[in-house]
């Protein structure tokens, strides 16, 4: 079997908010990649052994006192190398040439880049070809610009605003862009990284689902032996993709606990065990732990302190049902790569926590359990896909994401039966609604926060004192940026109306329109 890993692409992160759309744009080339800070140790560049470099864009000025630097152990490989908007300025700035901040020649948004002389990234590629000079169509977000080149290096691209936007040392295979391929508005962005990744830097596009799968397996394998492994199965996209793939790798191995803990959604319980247990023929053990998990939740208000007791308990119930089988010693999650990166300080530790993450923060130090986490290196659209390819139906692979910590971090605050139960029932409208007018598969994520707090209404010739919900959808593509999605109004009155009739207890209906950042998708 072929080594998937043997050939792969490092991204150096300067900061960038679509570094990880890189990423995303290099595993739809078939190609691994992985993303690491720029501050990464030295160890670490010789250790990945790259095929290819791709240094992303930042947001902050490549001349400014302190600013982030490329690793002087990249700069002195003989790998391929391509300098993304703040990555170009860097291989500028330290390779000798020149670069200035320019406020007033900024460039945000469109722009249209001419290119001219030879270029193995740009060569043959245009969107318009006027009077004989090809030009791209591109997206770009940059202040400064680069006023003089290295030794060796030839400007291949202008445009209005930035003299040099794209150059090339075709003796070094080295190149820089000032723009972003990375997102859809440039519009030949995937075939300039598709070229890099394929044709300059010689990967064979090894990366595929199926290969994937297969590799997986084998890992799962050799990593648990006859071990047995419990898996929290919550019926999310995440671990149920996992189940399916240690299924098929360990078959009866595999005992999954589906903890009823009282922060699901509406029918939770009723829906897993029908599509594991009795229509998979997976072994599940369906644990009633909602008196447990609120008893441990109860008089607690930080988000942080809720999601630690929620991660220990849940600990505490697999190495329950752990102890009842006599071979378990591993404890399977659907980490997958954003929830790493995410939850990882850099090196130095110059990254900031957000926060511990669903997956990945909140197990305690002294688990007994090992871990076996075969999504750790995938994103979203990756798992999607190879649980498509794995047999589960495509109502389940593409159903939004929901939390491990699930209603604990939708109910601000303090959580109770009562709230859970009344956020169950509104979730539920908002989500059937969202399915019955088509808008389900329009937005990436979408549910209903309880506020603790209440609000006048009237009803009929009454007033109520009543609760607040607030309806949460968003538009993403990798869940580290995401606006607020753009639903109907017409639709939101609809749901709104539908939520304070059926549900006594709720006088008013919110809709969260903050993006991300500032603000999280999630509100704790």
């Amino acid at each position: 079997m072929q080594d998937i890993h043997s050939q792969r692409i490092l991204i150096v992160d300067f900061g960038g908010q679509t570094t990880q759309l890189i990423a995303r744009r290099v595993r739809e080339c078939g190609v691994y990649c992985e993303i690491h800070p720029w501050d990464m140790h030295a160890e670490t560049v010789e250790a990945f052994n790259a095929s290819g470099i791709i240094l992303s864009g930042g947001p902050e000025s490549t001349i400014a006192q302190g600013s982030p630097t490329i690793p002087e152990q990249i700069l002195n490989l003989t790998v391929p190398v391509l300098g993304i908007c703040y990555g170009m300025q860097a291989l500028v700035n330290q390779l000798g040439g020149q670069v200035q901040a320019q406020q007033s020649h900024s460039e945000f948004g469109y722009a249209s880049v001419a290119l001219q002389g030879a270029c193995a990234l740009l060569d043959n590629l245009s969107d318009r070809d006027e009077s004989g000079v090809r030009e791209l169509d591109v997206w770009m977000s940059h202040g400064d610009r680069v006023e003089s080149l290295p030794d060796g290096f030839e400007a291949v691209g202008t445009s209005d605003n930035a003299p040099i936007a794209a150059m090339v040392n075709n003796d070094k295979n080295c190149f820089g862009i000032q723009f972003h391929p990375e997102v859809t508005h440039t519009v030949k962005g995937a075939q300039i990284l598709e070229r890099f990744v394929l044709d300059i830097c010689g990967c064979d596009g090894l990366w595929t689902s199926g290969n994937i799968i297969d590799n997986a397996v084998n890992s799962i394998r050799k990593q648990v032996g006859n071990d047995e492994v419990l898996l929290a199965l919550s019926g999310g996209v995440d671990s149920s993709v996992v189940a399916a793939l240690l299924h098929k790798a360990i078959g009866k191995q595999l005992t999954c606990v589906f903890v009823d803990n009282g922060l699901l959604r509406l029918n939770e319980g009723d829906t897993v065990m029908q599509t594991f247990a009795q229509n998979m023929g997976v072994k599940v053990i369906r644990v009633d732990a909602e008196e447990q998990f609120l008893n441990g939740l109860k008089g607690v208000s930080d988000p942080e302190a809720k999601r630690k007791i929620i991660g220990s308990l849940f600990i505490d119930v697999f190495e329950q049902e752990a102890d009842k089988l006599e071979n378990v010693m591993w404890l399977a999650q659907g980490t997958i790569y954003p929830d790493v990166i995410e939850s990882a300080a850099s090196s130095t530790g110059s990254a900031h926590l957000i926060k511990s993450h669903h997956n990945v923060g909140g197990l305690p130090s002294n688990m007994r359990l090992k871990l076996v986490e075969p999504l750790r290196e995938l994103f979203k659209d990756e798992v999607r896909r190879i649980g498509v390819d794995l047999g589960l139906p495509s109502s389940m692979v593409y159903r939004h994401p929901f939390p491990g910590p699930g209603l604990g971090v939708r109910i601000l605050g303090e959580v109770t039966k009562p709230y859970a139960d009344i956020l169950r029932l509104a979730d539920d409208i908002f989500i059937s609604s969202l399915v019955k007018h088509d808008l389900y598969d329009k937005v990436s994520q979408a549910f209903t926060v309880f506020l603790p707090v209440k609000s006048v209404g009237v009803t009929g010739d009454g007033r109520r004192y009543n609760y607040v919900v607030s309806l949460r959808a968003v538009e993403t593509i990798d869940f580290m940026t995401a606006r607020a999605a753009h639903l109907p109004y017409d639709f939101l009155d609809e749901v709104s109306r539908t939520i304070c009739n059926s549900i006594p207890s709720i006088s008013r209906v919110t809709y969260d329109i903050s993006s991300k950042p500032p603000a999280t998708i999630e509100w704790e």
